[in-house]
Protein backbone atom coordinates (compact mmCIF):
# COMPACT_ATOMS: atom_id res chain seq x y z
CA UNK A 1 0.00 0.00 0.00
CA UNK A 2 1.56 3.92 -0.93
CA UNK A 3 2.08 5.54 1.70
CA UNK A 4 2.25 8.70 -0.38
CA UNK A 5 -0.10 11.41 0.89
CA UNK A 6 -3.71 11.36 -0.59
CA UNK A 7 -3.71 15.38 -1.06
CA UNK A 8 -0.52 16.89 -2.44
CA UNK A 9 0.73 20.13 -2.09
CA UNK A 10 0.76 21.74 -5.35
CA UNK A 11 2.63 25.12 -5.49
CA UNK A 12 1.77 27.96 -8.08
CA UNK A 13 4.69 30.40 -9.11
CA UNK A 14 3.40 33.76 -7.44
CA UNK A 15 5.72 36.33 -9.52
CA UNK A 16 2.88 37.21 -12.11
CA UNK A 17 0.41 36.19 -14.51
CA UNK A 18 -2.69 33.24 -13.91
CA UNK A 19 -1.95 32.56 -10.47
CA UNK A 20 -5.33 32.57 -8.99
CA UNK A 21 -6.77 30.27 -11.96
CA UNK A 22 -4.52 27.97 -11.13
CA UNK A 23 -5.03 27.67 -7.84
CA UNK A 24 -8.60 27.36 -8.01
CA UNK A 25 -7.92 24.68 -11.22
CA UNK A 26 -5.73 22.60 -8.79
CA UNK A 27 -8.06 22.81 -5.85
CA UNK A 28 -10.72 21.28 -7.93
CA UNK A 29 -8.43 18.35 -8.41
CA UNK A 30 -8.13 17.79 -4.66
CA UNK A 31 -4.70 19.12 -4.20
CA UNK A 32 -3.38 21.79 -1.70
CA UNK A 33 -2.73 24.77 -3.77
CA UNK A 34 -0.03 27.54 -2.51
CA UNK A 35 1.50 30.19 -3.65
CA UNK A 36 5.28 30.27 -4.13
CA UNK A 37 7.33 33.25 -3.96
CA UNK A 38 10.29 32.09 -1.79
CA UNK A 39 12.71 29.35 -2.22
CA UNK A 40 11.26 28.25 1.11
CA UNK A 41 8.31 27.75 0.05
CA UNK A 42 9.40 25.99 -2.99
CA UNK A 43 11.43 24.05 -1.01
CA UNK A 44 7.68 22.58 0.79
CA UNK A 45 5.72 21.80 -2.59
CA UNK A 46 5.22 18.29 -3.75
CA UNK A 47 4.85 19.69 -7.41
CA UNK A 48 4.66 23.15 -9.01
CA UNK A 49 2.46 25.31 -11.85
CA UNK A 50 4.52 28.24 -13.94
CA UNK A 51 1.48 30.15 -15.17
CA UNK A 52 1.22 32.15 -18.24
CA UNK A 53 2.14 35.49 -17.76
CA UNK A 54 5.12 37.69 -19.28
CA UNK A 55 7.96 35.24 -19.46
CA UNK A 56 11.09 37.71 -19.65
CA UNK A 57 9.82 39.62 -16.39
CA UNK A 58 8.93 36.23 -14.66
CA UNK A 59 12.44 34.75 -14.86
CA UNK A 60 13.83 38.29 -14.22
CA UNK A 61 11.51 38.74 -11.15
CA UNK A 62 12.52 34.85 -9.76
CA UNK A 63 16.31 35.64 -10.01
CA UNK A 64 15.64 38.86 -7.94
CA UNK A 65 13.40 37.08 -4.96
CA UNK A 66 16.66 34.33 -5.07
CA UNK A 67 14.06 31.64 -6.95
CA UNK A 68 16.04 30.78 -10.30
CA UNK A 69 18.33 28.68 -8.92
CA UNK A 70 16.20 26.66 -6.46
CA UNK A 71 13.73 26.13 -9.19
CA UNK A 72 16.50 24.96 -11.41
CA UNK A 73 18.07 22.73 -8.87
CA UNK A 74 14.33 21.90 -8.19
CA UNK A 75 12.97 20.69 -11.68
CA UNK A 76 16.47 18.86 -12.27
CA UNK A 77 16.10 16.78 -8.86
CA UNK A 78 12.72 15.51 -10.44
CA UNK A 79 10.05 17.92 -9.37
CA UNK A 80 7.09 17.71 -11.24
CA UNK A 81 5.95 21.07 -12.49
CA UNK A 82 4.10 21.94 -15.59
CA UNK A 83 4.38 25.29 -17.44
CA UNK A 84 1.45 27.16 -19.22
CA UNK A 85 2.09 29.30 -22.01
CA UNK A 86 5.01 31.50 -20.54
CA UNK A 87 5.56 28.37 -18.57
CA UNK A 88 6.05 26.65 -21.42
CA UNK A 89 9.11 29.05 -22.76
CA UNK A 90 10.28 28.84 -18.99
CA UNK A 91 10.42 25.73 -19.29
CA UNK A 92 12.04 24.92 -22.73
CA UNK A 93 15.77 24.13 -22.74
CA UNK A 94 16.23 26.49 -26.05
CA UNK A 95 14.24 29.63 -27.28
CA UNK A 96 13.69 31.55 -30.67
CA UNK A 97 12.68 34.81 -31.18
CA UNK A 98 13.63 36.07 -27.23
CA UNK A 99 15.56 38.60 -26.12
CA UNK A 100 19.30 37.75 -25.87
CA UNK A 101 19.58 38.00 -22.25
CA UNK A 102 16.40 36.16 -21.52
CA UNK A 103 17.44 32.83 -19.02
CA UNK A 104 15.10 29.80 -18.80
CA UNK A 105 14.09 27.07 -15.76
CA UNK A 106 14.64 24.42 -18.76
CA UNK A 107 13.94 20.63 -17.99
CA UNK A 108 11.88 19.64 -21.47
CA UNK A 109 14.14 19.18 -24.34
CA UNK A 110 12.81 21.19 -26.78
CA UNK A 111 12.92 24.30 -28.97
CA UNK A 112 9.82 26.94 -28.47
CA UNK A 113 9.15 29.89 -30.23
CA UNK A 114 7.99 32.89 -27.96
CA UNK A 115 4.67 34.69 -29.10
CA UNK A 116 5.03 32.39 -32.13
CA UNK A 117 1.34 32.60 -32.67
CA UNK A 118 1.06 36.40 -33.10
CA UNK A 119 0.57 39.39 -30.82
CA UNK A 120 -2.20 39.66 -27.91
CA UNK A 121 -4.70 40.75 -30.47
CA UNK A 122 -4.44 37.42 -32.32
CA UNK A 123 -5.06 35.89 -29.48
CA UNK A 124 -7.14 32.70 -30.62
CA UNK A 125 -9.37 29.45 -29.14
CA UNK A 126 -9.20 26.47 -31.09
CA UNK A 127 -9.19 22.57 -30.50
CA UNK A 128 -6.40 20.69 -29.57
CA UNK A 129 -6.21 16.69 -29.53
CA UNK A 130 -4.71 15.27 -26.38
CA UNK A 131 -5.40 12.02 -26.55
CA UNK A 132 -7.36 12.44 -23.07
CA UNK A 133 -10.56 10.52 -22.26
CA UNK A 134 -13.17 13.07 -23.16
CA UNK A 135 -12.33 14.15 -26.87
CA UNK A 136 -10.04 17.41 -28.23
CA UNK A 137 -9.46 19.97 -25.69
CA UNK A 138 -10.91 23.72 -25.97
CA UNK A 139 -7.97 25.38 -25.76
CA UNK A 140 -7.37 29.22 -25.37
CA UNK A 141 -4.07 30.56 -26.68
CA UNK A 142 -2.78 34.22 -25.77
CA UNK A 143 0.28 35.34 -27.49
CA UNK A 144 1.17 31.58 -27.27
CA UNK A 145 4.36 30.02 -27.94
CA UNK A 146 4.86 26.85 -30.19
CA UNK A 147 7.11 23.84 -29.95
CA UNK A 148 9.40 24.37 -32.86
CA UNK A 149 11.31 21.31 -32.45
CA UNK A 150 10.76 18.26 -29.67
CA UNK A 151 13.88 15.98 -29.31
CA UNK A 152 13.72 11.49 -28.90
CA UNK A 153 12.77 12.30 -25.08
CA UNK A 154 10.24 14.59 -25.15
CA UNK A 155 6.69 13.12 -25.68
CA UNK A 156 3.95 15.22 -28.08
CA UNK A 157 0.37 15.40 -26.32
CA UNK A 158 -1.23 17.72 -28.09
CA UNK A 159 -1.45 19.70 -31.54
CA UNK A 160 -3.39 22.39 -33.00
CA UNK A 161 -6.28 20.70 -34.97
CA UNK A 162 -7.39 23.04 -38.10
CA UNK A 163 -6.65 26.30 -39.01
CA UNK A 164 -3.69 27.99 -40.35
CA UNK A 165 -1.43 26.58 -37.34
CA UNK A 166 -2.46 23.08 -37.39
CA UNK A 167 -0.52 20.25 -36.33
CA UNK A 168 1.45 22.60 -34.72
CA UNK A 169 3.07 21.29 -31.34
CA UNK A 170 1.11 22.91 -28.27
CA UNK A 171 1.64 20.42 -25.73
CA UNK A 172 4.87 18.06 -24.17
CA UNK A 173 5.70 15.92 -21.65
CA UNK A 174 9.18 15.12 -20.70
CA UNK A 175 9.23 12.58 -17.11
CA UNK A 176 7.23 15.07 -14.44
CA UNK A 177 7.64 17.88 -16.68
CA UNK A 178 4.68 19.04 -18.82
CA UNK A 179 4.05 22.44 -21.09
CA UNK A 180 0.60 23.47 -23.11
CA UNK A 181 0.95 26.56 -25.22
CA UNK A 182 -2.52 27.29 -24.20
CA UNK A 183 -4.26 28.35 -20.75
CA UNK A 184 -6.36 25.36 -19.60
CA UNK A 185 -7.11 27.29 -16.04
CA UNK A 186 -9.58 29.87 -18.67
CA UNK A 187 -11.31 27.06 -19.39
CA UNK A 188 -13.96 24.85 -17.19
CA UNK A 189 -11.80 21.65 -18.75
CA UNK A 190 -9.74 20.78 -15.80
CA UNK A 191 -8.39 17.94 -18.00
CA UNK A 192 -4.61 18.83 -18.03
CA UNK A 193 -4.44 19.97 -14.49
CA UNK A 194 -6.30 16.34 -13.64
CA UNK A 195 -3.28 15.35 -15.51
CA UNK A 196 -0.53 17.17 -13.14
CA UNK A 197 -1.88 16.41 -10.31
CA UNK A 198 -1.83 12.54 -11.00
CA UNK A 199 1.74 13.07 -11.97
CA UNK A 200 2.40 14.46 -8.68
CA UNK A 201 0.80 11.87 -7.07
CA UNK A 202 2.66 9.11 -8.74
CA UNK A 203 5.41 10.51 -7.84
CA UNK A 204 5.19 10.71 -4.34
CA UNK A 205 4.79 7.18 -4.56
CA UNK A 206 7.19 6.15 -6.14
CA UNK A 207 9.23 8.56 -3.33
CA UNK A 208 7.45 6.85 -0.60
CA UNK A 209 7.75 2.86 -1.75
CA UNK A 210 11.79 3.94 -2.30
CA UNK A 211 11.96 5.47 1.04
CA UNK A 212 10.27 2.29 2.25
CA UNK A 213 12.72 -0.34 0.37
CA UNK A 214 15.48 1.69 2.08
CA UNK A 215 13.93 1.19 5.49
CA UNK A 216 13.49 -2.38 4.64
CA UNK A 217 17.36 -2.68 3.52
CA UNK A 218 18.58 -1.35 6.83
CA UNK A 219 16.28 -3.80 8.72
CA UNK A 220 17.78 -6.08 7.43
Amino acid sequence: MSTAPARPVVGVLALQGDVREHLAALREQGAEAVPVRRPEELAAVDGLIIPGGESTTMYKLAERFGLLEPLRAAVRDGLPAYGSCAGMILLADRLLDAPPDQQTIGGIDVTVRRNAFGRQVDSFESEVELGLDGGPLHAVFIRAPWVEEARSDVEVLGRVVGGAADGRIVAVRQGNLVATSFHPELTGDRRVHALFVEIVRRHLAEQAGTAAGNERGKAR
